[in-house]
């Protein structure tokens, strides 16, 4: 009976990861199998957290070193799809200048998706401006100095 249950389980696993591959893309499962640039850095020069429209939670944090991102995290307490754009936000803020960061929007984010559901795109757009966010933190705190 055991063998029987396990493999049904293994089977009815196969099934939904295969039914979420084609709904949000390979790349898009991909990288909610293994999300990448997750977790906080300690005293960032940009920071920033934002609750988008369906409650989900964004967090970025940017660490600039001779004028780039040498280091750029997220952490969510959202669904898959906010995690796999955060982690995205987070790579693609990589090796730019604050001029560059600039075009990462919750657009260049869905580019670099290959798209999400519908009803999942604005996650996407959460990670976008709570990294623009943090690059706006990162700016104040510059005129400061």
């Amino acid at each position: 009976m055991s063998d029987e249950f396990d493999d049904f389980a293994r089977s009815l696993q196969e099934q939904i990861f295969e039914e979420t591959k084609d709904a949000y893309g390979t790349v898009a499962f991909e990288r909610w199998q293994n999300p990448r640039y997750m977790g906080a850095i300690d005293d960032p020069d940009g920071y920033a957290r934002v609750t988008g429209p369906c409650n989900d939670t964004m967090e970025i944090f940017l660490r600039f070193k001779q004028g780039t991102v040498a280091e750029a995290s997220f952490q969510t307490d959202g669904c898959g799809s906010s995690a796999v754009c955060g982690s995205f936000a987070a790579e693609m803020a990589h090796g730019k200048t604050s001029d560059e960061l600039l075009d990462v929007t919750g657009e260049a984010i869905l580019e670099k998706l290959g798209g999400l559901p519908k009803e999942e795109k604005h996650c996407a757009f959460l990670a976008g401006e709570t990294l623009q966010e943090a690059l706006h933190d990162y700016m104040v705190k510059q005129r400061v100095k």
